[in-house]
C-alpha cells in the first residue's frame, strides 16, 4: 500500500480502541481523518476534539465531501462492522481501497523492531507496560495499544527509535498480519469460537503467529502454554509469575496499600525489590513479561539493559483505564472497575482482589460480552464468578452479534454456587445506594463502564 498517496483516511468503526489509535496516528501525520461509529463515547469525542469528523448514523450521505473520492481516500475497516452496513457497501461499489485494521497495522510496522503481545487475555496491560518501559527506561519507542494508558493518556505512543509495541489481536486471525521481532504469548484459551470453531484451531493460529517471528527474534511464552514452535531460527523463553522459567518473580511479599514487592529473575541476572505502581498480584506476571520484552529488545539491538531504570519505571507505571481501575478504596468501602470478559480474566482479578482485601465481602457485577462467548463458556464463567461472595448479572452486551435464542445472562446465573440476582445496567447505581456493600467490582467489555461514575458517587459517600 502506498500510504503517501492518500490525503484522507476514512474509518468504519473509528471509535474502537484499536481503530482510534490508528486514527490518531494519521491525525498526527497531518491527514484528514473522518469516520463512522455506532455510538458516541468519550473516545470518539476525544477524536473529534483532536480534529476527526465523526458521525453516528449508517448513512452514505454523511460521508464528508472530501472523503468521497476513491483516488485520494483510504478506508480502514474494523471486523465488528456488519456485512450489511450501508456505508461499507457504498464504498465497495465505488472502488475505494479498503484495508482491515490488522492490514493497516502490518503496513505501519514495516521497518520497525516490532514487539507484539498476543494471548487470549492479559494483552493490554502487558503491551501498555512494555511501551512505558521503552519510554521511561530505554528512552525510545512507539506503540499502538488496546487500552488507554494512564501514563500517556492515550492508546497511541509516538517516540524516537525503531521499537514499536503492538497488541496482537487473535480475533478474526488479525494477528497473522504481523511478523514481529519479539512476541509474548500470555495465554491460549478457548475464545472467539464463533470464528475458530474449535480450541484446536485457536492453538493452530497461535502456532502460526509464533512461526512468523522474524529469524533471530524471540518468543516469550507463558509457562504451561503448550505450542509447537520451530526454535531453529528463533529463541524460545518461558516466563511466569512465580512458577519458574527463564523470567519469573521471586520473594513476593504484600506491602502497604495492596501493592507487592518482588525480585524479577532474568536469564543473566535479576532486578531486586521491584514494585509495580498498580494493585494486584496478577500484574506481577504482566510485569515479568514486559521486562522480558525489554531485555530481548536490548539483546537483539545490542543495546544496554538498565536494570535500575527498569525498576524505577515499574514503580511509576500508572496502569490502563478499566484494568482494575480503583474508584473508591477505604477501610469501609472499595469500588473497582475491570475490563475482564473471559473466565480466566475474571478468575485472575477476583483472586487478586482476595489477596489485596482478605476477609472482606466481595460483590461482583458482570455484564457478559457476546452471545456466542456466553453460550460457549457459561460453565466457566459461573465457576470463576463463584469465587466472589455474591454476583449481580446484567444483560449480555451484543456488540456485533444478533441474539441467540435461549442465550442470556441467566445461563450463567443458574450455574453459580453463590447468591446471585439480575439487574439492568441503568439501575446499578440506584440499587447499590439502597444496600450495604464492602468490596464491589464491575466487570465487562461492553458499556458497563458508563455506570462507573454513578456507582462511584454512591459508594464514595459510604467511604467517609
Amino acid at each position: 500500500m502506498e500510504q503517501q498517496k492518500y490525503e484522507n483516511i476514512y474509518f468504519l468503526g473509528i471509535g474502537g480502541i484499536g481503530m482510534s489509535a490508528i486514527a490518531r496516528y494519521f491525525l498526527n501525520e497531518g491527514c484528514r481523518v473522518a469516520g463512522y461509529d455506532l455510538t458516541a463515547t468519550p473516545l470518539t469525542r476525544a477524536l473529534e476534539s483532536e480534529g476527526a469528523l465523526v458521525h453516528y448514523e449508517d448513512d452514505p450521505e454523511l460521508i464528508p465531501e472530501q472523503m468521497r473520492n476513491a483516488e485520494n481516500t483510504l478506508v480502514v475497516l474494523t471486523p465488528a462492522i456488519p456485512a450489511d452496513h450501508k456505508e461499507w457497501a457504498w464504498l465497495r461499489e465505488r472502488g475505494f481501497t479498503i484495508e482491515k485494521r490488522s492490514q493497516m497495522l502490518g503496513h505501519l510496522s514495516t521497518g520497525k523492531v516490532v514487539m507484539a503481545v498476543a494471548g487470549t487475555h492479559g494483552k493490554t496491560t502487558t503491551s501498555t507496560l512494555a511501551s512505558w518501559l521503552n519510554h521511561a527506561a530505554a528512552g525510545e519507542g512507539s506503540a499502538f495499544l488496546g487500552g488507554i494508558s494512564r501514563n500517556f493518556n492515550s492508546n497511541l505512543v509516538l517516540g524516537d527509535g525503531r521499537r514499536l509495541v503492538v497488541e496482537a489481536d487473535e480475533y478474526d486471525r488479525s494477528f497473522l498480519r504481523l511478523h514481529p521481532d519479539i512476541a509474548v504469548i500470555t495465554a491460549v484459551d478457548a475464545d472467539h469460537l464463533d470464528i475458530y470453531g474449535t480450541v484446536e484451531a485457536v492453538v493452530e493460529a497461535f502456532e502460526q503467529f509464533a512461526s512468523q517471528i522474524k529469524p533471530g527474534g524471540a518468543l516469550i511464552l507463558k509457562q504451561g502454554v503448550a505450542l509447537e514452535f520451530d526454535t531453529s531460527e528463533r529463541q524460545l523463553y518461558r516466563y511466569s509469575c512465580d512458577k519458574g522459567g527463564d523470567f519469573h518473580a521471586e520473594n513476593i511479599r504484600l506491602i502497604d496499600g495492596g501493592h507487592y514487592l518482588y525480585d524479577i529473575v532474568l536469564p543473566d541476572g535479576r532486578i531486586d525489590n521491584c514494585e509495580l505502581g498498580i494493585l494486584g498480584k496478577v500484574h506481577i506476571e504482566n510485569a515479568v513479561a514486559a521486562v522480558a520484552m525489554l531485555w530481548c529488545a536490548a539483546k537483539i539491538e545490542n543495546k544496554e539493559f538498565n536494570a535500575d531504570a527498569v525498576r524505577k519505571a515499574l514503580k511509576d507505571f500508572e496502569g490502563v483505564k478499566r484494568r482494575m481501575e480503583v474508584y473508591v478504596n477505604t477501610p469501609k468501602q472499595v469500588y473497582i472497575d475491570d475490563y475482564a470478559h473471559h473466565p480466566e480474566e475474571l478468575r485472575a482479578t477476583i483472586e487478586s482482589l482476595r489477596g489485596i482485601f482478605p476477609g472482606r465481602r466481595l460483590l461482583a457485577i458482570f455484564q457478559p460480552h457476546l452471545y456466542t462467548r456466553t453460550q460457549d463458556l457459561a460453565p466457566e464463567f459461573a465457576e470463576a464468578l463463584s469465587l466472589a461472595d455474591e454476583v449481580i448479572l446484567v444483560p449480555i452486551y451484543p456488540a456485533r452479534e444478533l441474539p441467540i435464542e435461549g442465550v442470556c445472562s441467566e445461563m450463567i446465573g443458574r450455574m453459580l454456587k453463590v447468591e446471585w440476582s439480575l439487574a439492568e445496567r441503568e439501575e446499578l447505581a440506584e440499587l447499590l445506594s439502597k444496600r450495604d456493600s464492602d468490596v464491589v467490582v464491575t466487570f465487562g467489555a461492553g458499556n458497563i463502564d458508563t455506570t462507573c461514575q454513578g456507582i462511584a458517587e454512591v459508594l464514595s459517600k459510604r467511604s467517609i
